[in-house]
């Protein structure tokens, strides 16, 4: 069944290029005879270098020993440590050729299954026995796959596989520049003494990707939510200079949103339960090791150096497991906190949108207000103009004495205008004067019309200042109002949400 699933596999998986090197580690019963060697296989020559590795033909022929010198332990693997194809760790996709990738799991007794875990997530690692009888191997699969990031795959891989009668750990090994392959690679090749136990590479691979780093992103990311519970619960202890999120009498919410998503992220990089669980399963692979190697007098037995390398790498995953449940309780906290700070965030934004809601709803009474001020001053010139201006105009047009239309003598008498007629039109014809009908004292309707507008025009400005200041004075009750409203509900929902007393200051009392 594991043979077919393979062949099916390989054959539906796409190929991309990748450098290709090996690394081959013998440790004899005569030290002289050790050799640690690490090439990069000639592009022009890949598929019979290749070939002749993994037969150990050719260049890399088993030597010729003295008599009486054995080979005791060794190591040969291909690697791939930079892989560069952005493609490289994307599920379906293999960085040899099929016919490679094929000879070489079958040759080098790797595991079937580990074409199938191109695309699980997270760290992973499985071990068990083949079913060779003769020649029985531990096998070994070790591998992280990240998603993409800037365009490009991330991860790690490793395949392993230990014989019980050669002592020599084959594999293959591959990882991308942001992988910790190859100083796990110039570690092994500095323990090369130590390479008769299979689980010494899957080891040195989880020290390094437990290193340093994971504690202090911890740390920074503690610091960090100081920073935010600083800014966001307004500590009066706390200087404004030392608070990037706080600006004179503002608060950057918008960036601590950000952060606080940004710190949440932090805090779960390579999350301690997983690790806990690779730990486990590491040493049921060197429990598996142990109870195959532990009777063989060729490994040494209790007290030889392989069950020395044994104890000394169960003791390290003690401590990476104690580490890891310190940094699990201590992010754990952190988590809380950030959950704490998230919530106040939202009540501080559900603050800000009710001030600015009463703000809106103050503008809008402003608003009400002046529309009806002017809506009552257009009432009060309508009404003006309605019981004015008819009889203005009728006046001005029947009550105008300043053009003289009755002849000079005539009294403007309804009985006289026959006789004023007559009257003119025989002077008209006796005297040549003209008649001029624009009286010579139309000034004095302009002496009279001006200086009567002007006072008008000024004690309607005198009444509007009146009412100017009265409305000023309903402006300033309705702003007090306002002010003393909206401090009565933002003091009760903070009252609700935060107190110093509760929070802040319960060590003190």
């Amino acid at each position: 069944m594991d043979d077919y699933m393979f062949r099916s596999y390989v054959t539906e998986f796409k190929y991309v290029h990748e450098e290709t090197s090996y690394l081959e580690i013998f440790n004899y019963s005569d030290p002289s005879f050790n050799t640690c060697e690490e090439h990069r296989f000639r592009s022009d020559e890949l598929p019979d270098e290749f070939g002749n590795f993994l037969h150990r033909r050719g260049a890399f022929a088993p030597p010729k020993l003295r008599p009486g010198v054995e080979l005791v332990s060794g190591v040969r693997l291909i690697l791939q440590q930079n892989a560069q194809h952005p493609e490289t760790f994307t599920p379906t996709y293999l960085s040899l050729t099929h016919q490679a990738y094929e000879d070489m799991i079958r040759t080098l007794h790797l595991p079937f299954r580990a074409i199938e875990g191109s695309s699980v997530v997270g760290p992973f690692f499985w071990s068990a026995f083949d079913q060779d009888d003769d020649d029985p191997h531990l096998q070994i699969i070790f591998r992280k796959s990240d998603v993409r990031k800037k365009g490009k795959t991330r991860g790690w891989e490793l395949m392993l596989s230990h014989s019980f009668r050669t002592h020599i750990t084959t594999g293959y090994a591959k990882g991308t520049p942001s992988s910790d392959i190859v100083e796990s690679i110039k570690h092994l090749r500095a323990c090369a003494a130590q390479a008769m136990h299979p689980l010494l590479l899957p080891v040195i691979v989880l020290s390094h990707d437990l290193s340093m780093k994971n504690d202090q992103k911890q740390r920074q990311a503690r610091q960090w939510l100081r920073d935010l519970e600083t800014a966001v619960s307004m500590r009066q202890e706390v200087l404004e200079e030392e608070s990037k999120y706080i600006k004179g009498p503002m608060i950057d919410l918008d960036q601590i949103n950000m952060d606080l998503v940004e710190c949440h992220s932090q805090v779960l990089w390579k999350r301690p339960q997983a690790y806990q669980e690779i730990i486990l399963a590491i040493r049921q692979a060197m429990d598996r090791f142990w109870n195959k190697a532990g009777d063989d007098p060729a490994y040494g037995g209790k007290g030889g150096v392989v069950d020395k390398v044994h104890r000394s790498m169960l003791a390290r995953l003690d401590f990476y497991q104690a580490k890891l449940k310190g940094i699990e309780n201590y992010a754990h906290i952190t988590l809380e906190r950030l959950t704490i700070q998230r919530a106040a965030l939202y009540n501080i934004i559900a603050q800000k949108e009710s001030k600015l809601g009463l703000q809106m709803a103050g503008e809008q009474r402003r608003l009400a207000h002046a529309a009806k001020r002017d809506s009552t001053s257009m009432k009060i010139l309508s009404l003006l103009g309605a019981i004015f201006l008819p009889a203005t105009y009728l006046a001005s047009i029947f009550g105008m004495t300043f053009f003289n239309f009755v002849p000079d003598g005539g009294d403007g008498g309804p009985n006289d205008s026959s006789s004023s007629s007559s009257s003119q039109n025989s002077s008209s014809s006796n005297n040549s004067t003209p008649w001029n009908p624009v009286s010579p004292m139309l000034w004095i309707y302009f002496a009279i019309t001006v200086p009567l507008t002007l006072v008008v025009v000024i004690c309607w400005r005198l009444w509007d200042r009146r009412r100017e200041r009265r409305y000023a004075a309903e402006d300033a009750d309705i702003e007090e109002g306002i002010e003393k409203m909206e401090a009565q509900i933002m003091a009760t929902m903070r009252k609700r949400t935060m107190s110093k007393m509760r929070t802040w200051e319960v060590g003190k009392q």
